[in-house]
């Protein structure tokens, strides 16, 4: 199973474009320097919606490669082929964690301010979206395909962006001191929670769709 979780986070680290990076590092700038204490906040959900993108993109590359065909002679189970898929997911969210550290660190010097509560909520975006688009689309994938969880995927930063305006416009973020402690502990279970029930519903969906192939 090490080698498949280690084929996977290559072909995260490898799915990267160099020019596309360009062009969202000259973003993330303009977002930290435009939004001020919000720029950390941003920049992060930028950062973490892209890597679980990211992690679903990883099918489109075993596709082309007609991974699936040599994943059936290989002599794993589906359990070992699920496991190792949800584990390299385990291992992206730190490179999730580390930039959203780093952008809030950045946000905090152009603006000459620490707020706490934005910290916490980027870093707590920054594990809890990845394992959102796990919780999801790795169940869809399994059990319809790759295009399917792809489509789905195109509406997914829409709530997202909803929830940041909230915070940034509304009432949101002032109300939040006296109970981000329980909202936290909410989220953390209930994702935790997802993610385990996910990876279940994506085991009986690879274990259906590879009897039948």
């Amino acid at each position: 199973m090490r080698g498949l979780i280690y084929k996977d986070v290559q072909l995260f680290i490898r799915s990267i474009d160099k020019r596309l990076m360009i062009i969202a590092a000259a973003v993330i700038a303009f977002v930290l320097i435009k939004l001020g204490t919000f720029g950390g906040l941003y920049a992060s959900v930028m950062l973490s919606y892209s890597i679980g993108l990211l992690n679903i993109m990883s099918f489109d590359s075993d596709e082309k490669a007609g991974w699936k065909n040599y994943q059936l002679a290989l002599p794993v189970n589906p359990f070992h082929v699920v496991a190792g898929k949800y584990i390299s997911v385990l291992y992206t969210v730190g490179f999730s964690l580390a930039g959203s550290i780093l952008f809030n660190a950045v946000s905090s010097v152009i603006t000459s301010s620490f707020n706490g509560i934005i910290w916490i909520l980027s870093m707590a975006g920054a594990v809890v979206i990845p394992f959102l688009w796990a919780e999801i689309f790795l169940p869809l994938t399994y059990w319809l395909s790759f295009r399917a969880a792809q489509t789905v995927g195109i509406f997914a930063a829409i709530p997202i962006v909803y929830i940041i305006n909230y915070f940034e416009d509304g009432a949101g973020l002032s109300a939040l001191p006296s109970s981000i402690n329980t909202l936290l502990i909410i989220a953390i279970a209930a994702a935790i929670t997802l993610f385990a029930a996910s990876f279940f519903i994506s085991l009986l969906g690879y274990t259906r769709n590879s009897s039948k192939g």
